[in-house]
């Protein structure tokens, strides 16, 4: 059935998927694209990379005008800004039904959603939701679980508990349990590979008016003993935020890796950089490989039918936790 609402009159639902680093959120928005482009829906897709390689839009397949990267800092304070313009942009040129916000490892998703409440783009933004993708394996190994981890997970509206599929099923109850601890009001879903129903995760449908009840929660939030907003030089309306958080600090370092090695030696010789987060193309004498590496897990894996720009070959980015956290104020 054609939506009868006049384009670029409509409200679009939006859908911020954040996680800690490793969780799967980039496997999980690929299935979200791949379910749309089946519909037939228009979906825009911003990712925000805590690198600046542009490795996430070579694994989403992007490069078309409705996928946008934003890589170099974080959506929910240092490109806030950016963020907005962004969306505008996606609203002008591509009038998608959804739009997807994939933040960084690193970022806070109720952070992010407060920038969904600013002028413009709080004239055209319907319904939002944040789902945060969350490793099974790492709460299993009992890994990274407080700082960042922790404030996604409690400001998150939707768990999904991803990579069920390397941990013991008879453990998962104790994991949603660790999950409830942090935040008990958020429903929990299981996947593995992305594998979810997507209208599990979109608050409502194209064209769908903004819910009521979600978003007086954000405002009665907003009146918790904030002034109103101000404006940046920029010209943008800020939602009364005047809260600090903390980001733990984390680095990130670029791996030029030999092209021709052994994959096995390839493999070891990325692995002893031992980052929390690994990824990119390396070039071995067995072929091309995608690296993916979360924790102490490291994989090299052929592309199949996935191409990789000529200029991310032999290049691999890997993250590390640094000595002491960064403060923002927002």
């Amino acid at each position: 059935m054609t939506d009868p609402t006049p384009a670029k009159k409509r409200r679009v639902p939006v859908l911020v998927v954040s996680g800690f680093l490793g969780s799967g959120k980039t496997t999980l928005v690929r299935r979200l694209l791949e379910d749309a482009q089946a519909r037939g829906e228009r979906v825009a897709i911003v990712s925000n990379e805590f690198g600046a390689l542009g490795i996430d839009e070579a694994l989403l397949g992007g490069g078309e005008e409705r996928f946008v990267e934003l890589a170099g800092g974080c959506v929910c304070c240092q490109l806030s800004d950016e963020l907005v313009d962004t969306l505008e942009a996606l609203r002008e040129k591509v009038d998608p039904d959804r739009i997807v916000i994939e933040t960084s490892g690193v970022a806070l998703p109720f952070e992010t959603q407060l920038n969904l409440y600013r002028e413009p783009v709080n004239a055209w933004v319907g319904d939002e939701a944040s789902v945060v993708v969350v490793s099974a394996a790492q709460i299993h190994e009992g890994e990274e679980l407080e700082g960042t981890f922790e404030q996604q997970v409690g400001s998150a509206d939707l768990l999904l508990l991803h990579k069920t599929d390397l941990v013991p099923a008879e453990a998962l109850l104790a994991l949603e349990a660790v999950l409830l601890g942090m935040n008990p009001d958020a429903p929990i879903l299981r996947a593995s590979f992305g594998n979810v129903d997507p209208g599990l995760l979109f608050p409502t449908g194209p064209g769908d008016t903004p819910g009521a009840a979600r978003r007086a929660a954000h405002a009665a939030h907003d009146q918790g003993g904030h002034d109103q907003g101000g404006h940046d030089q920029g010209g943008h309306d800020h939602p009364a935020h005047d809260h600090e958080h903390d980001h733990e600090r984390f680095v990130t370092e670029e791996l030029l890796v030999p092209a021709g090695l052994p994959e096995a030696e390839a493999f070891a010789w990325i692995d002893a950089r031992k980052g929390l987060r690994t990824k990119g193309f390396v070039v071995t004498q067995e072929g091309v490989r995608i690296v993916q590496g979360v924790g102490r897990r490291l994989e090299l894996v052929p592309p199949g039918d996935l191409p990789v720009p000529p200029q991310l070959l032999g290049r691999v980015v890997v993250i590390r936790r640094g000595s002491s956290p960064d403060r923002h104020t927002g």
